[in-house]
């Protein structure tokens, strides 16, 4: 199958491991070979777990520099649950997510994140534009401080807690929200308003 040159196939997860004997598992040099282009790694739902123990941070690093090293784009997912964000530690909770990251990526790996807040995720609650916007902010200077001022520029911060066409023109004309991680919108026609809502470059 040949798909248009602007359009890119992401897999929501790889192994840490490489090819080989661990079932159920796909490596990342599979996912190539397959024409894939992009993993999304951190997810929520992964951290979280599936009736079984979910993927701590450590892992989530470990799987992004294997997935960068077999030559795959990532998307870094990271964000804080309802009551972290009611407790005021919503970037205690994206800092403690992005510093084993930080700590084994060399600079050139970074190209994209996504701040996920776990309590607007297929819950119908969303950020409004303004808090979403002051988060992103916040991961920015933290990039900045932790990482690099270059990287902090580079790096794009996706928005990805239920973005939807009724909100996502509010939430894309942030200064420091450079896309969306469309989840349940993206299978109805209300994705191409979200489309639509990118501001003109």
């Amino acid at each position: 199958m040949k798909l248009r040159e602007d359009v890119e196939v992401a897999a929501q997860d790889c192994s840490l491991t490489g090819c080989g004997a661990h079932t159920g598992e796909i490596a990342a040099s599979q996912l190539k070979d397959l024409g894939v282009t992009w993993v999304i790694l951190g997810h929520s739902e992964r951290r979280e777990g599936f009736g079984m123990a979910g993927e701590d941070s450590e892992l989530v690093a470990k799987k992004t520099k294997m997935a960068l090293a077999e030559g795959l784009k990532v998307m870094l997912c990271i964000g804080e649950k309802k009551e972290e964000r009611e407790a005021g530690t919503t970037m205690v909770v994206c800092a403690e997510q992005l510093k084993p990251v930080a700590d084994i990526l060399n600079e050139e790996d970074w190209a994209n994140v996504s701040n996920e807040p776990v309590w607007a995720i297929g819950t119908g609650l969303t950020a409004t534009p303004e808090m979403a916007q002051e988060t992103h902010a916040n991961i920015r200077q933290w990039m900045s401080d932790n990482v690099s001022p270059a990287v902090a520029s580079a790096v794009r911060i996706q928005y990805g807690g239920s973005m939807k066409g009724g909100n996502a023109e509010g939430l894309l004309a942030q200064n420091d929200i450079d896309g969306g991680l469309i989840g349940g919108a993206s299978l109805t026609l209300d994705f191409f308003k979200c489309i639509n809502s990118v501001p003109a470059p």
